[in-house]
């Protein structure tokens, strides 16, 4: 499995190689107490070692790896650790959400439609990389349409690890075939259905219900 091109475009050589080397970690290709050689991936991307530095940087920022002098240590993500991930994104949709109820919504609820049709067509031509980012443009729209700045500034510093565990875990949802494609697309329309509600109660079980299964989901999909 390789990082998808399109979900790069604008982005740093550093960061590229960071996208890169962090999904190999969190696939379990490079396993905790591996060492990582700044030399090493400067040849394999082909680059110096600047760019190489600054994905190490953002990698040990995050927590997956542990700089030393002669390189990095791999820690990796264990499932407690993405368990804790998928807390923080409970925190901040539920927050979200109830805050959005007492907001107009319209235009919100005119864009999760028109990406979840993104999502049927991406079922429909077998594109795992294409409903992975629907996935999380889906959600990443109903964040930045409360409108709050340190939400915002929080959900940006997980972000690109949620990412590289949506695209783990769309490919596993994948291979499981088309009903449970569309299993997962009904819980992303029960959430618009939530919100056009506009009741505290109900969105706050629906947000509950849908990170309950994506915990599930997350135990089949990870390495443990």
């Amino acid at each position: 499995m390789h990082y998808p091109q399109e979900w790069l475009q604008g982005a740093s050589l550093g960061e590229s190689i960071a996208c890169e080397l962090r999904l190999h970690i969190i696939n379990g290709t490079v396993k905790p107490g591996e060492i990582i050689s700044e030399n090493r991936i400067a040849a394999d991307f082909g680059t110096s070692r600047s760019p190489v530095r600054e994905a190490l940087k953002t990698l040990s920022n995050e927590g997956l790896i542990r700089l030393e002098r002669m390189g990095a240590v791999v820690l990796g993500l264990s499932m407690k650790d993405v368990e804790e991930l998928y807390d923080v994104r409970f925190l901040i949709e539920s927050f979200v959400q109830l805050r959005l109820a007492r907001a107009d919504q319209e235009r919100l609820i005119v864009k999760l439609n028109q990406i979840i049709d993104k999502m049927e067509l991406a079922v429909k031509y077998r594109d795992v990389t294409d409903f992975a980012f629907q996935d999380l443009s889906f959600h990443e729209a109903i964040i930045a349409a409360a409108e709050h700045n340190r939400i915002m500034h929080l959900w940006t510093s997980i972000r690109q690890i949620v990412m590289t565990v949506m695209l783990i875990t769309t490919e596993e949802i994948f291979s499981e075939g088309e009903d449970k494609l569309r299993t997962v697309i009904e819980k992303h329309r029960t959430i618009v259905q939530g919100l056009e509600s506009k009741d505290a109660n109900k969105i706050q079980q629906v947000v509950q219900a849908y990170f309950a299964d994506s915990r599930r989901t997350l135990h089949i999909s990870l390495p443990q």
